[in-house]
């Protein structure tokens, strides 16, 4: 089924974006709670084009935004999906997953941390993280950036490990990234 407002020309012309899935704006303080929503809109996995309010909504301070597409729940067999906006300084805790991963990102400065490998990555890219393997990452640029996690599984298991270690611990308690290289 298409939506009824999708046709081929508009798709790609008149919709297209310049900061897709924006979900904060530009210059607002970003939030010092996370969170993890039931999508606004119910799914019918007849339907072959997923919108974001059908997906489920999530934040992690301090500064990553973003959407769990688990493939089960939306009539993929053995596909799943995370899709995030990530301001200068955020990134995921640590964690791993029992399946392997692709990172996509087009545009942006990544550092990640990938089993004990560290390195910093300019986009565009594809990153390919093993199964079973701890890792996380950290916006190093200056503006948002968007990236999509790919899973070959329906439904891919999250294992929370700890804080994201490129971020560092304030006096107070709180955390702040490094700040973002000079471009």
């Amino acid at each position: 089924m298409l939506p009824e407002s999708t046709s081929s020309q508009g798709a790609l012309g008149e919709h297209a974006m310049r900061r897709p899935f924006v979900l904060w704006p530009e210059g607002k303080p970003l939030p010092t709670q996370g969170y993890d929503r039931a999508p606004e809109m119910g799914f019918d996995p007849a339907t072959l084009f997923i919108s974001p309010k059908q997906m489920r909504p999530f934040y992690g301070p301090p500064g990553e935004f973003g959407y769990y597409i688990d493939g089960a729940n939306y009539g993929f067999t053995a596909l799943s999906f995370i899709v995030t906006e990530t301001h200068p300084g955020g990134g995921p805790d640590l964690h791993k997953h029992d399946t392997e991963e692709a990172h996509i990102l087009f545009d942006g400065k990544v550092t990640y941390l990938i089993g004990d490998q560290r390195f910093t990555v300019d986009g565009p890219y594809i990153a390919r993280i093993p199964a079973g393997v701890p890792h996380t990452f950290l916006n190093a640029g200056p503006k948002p950036f968007h990236l999509i996690g790919v899973f070959p599984h329906a439904r891919p298991a999250y294992n929370h490990i700890g804080p994201n270690p490129l971020i560092l611990p304030l006096d107070d308690g709180s955390t702040a990234a490094p700040k973002p290289p000079n471009r």
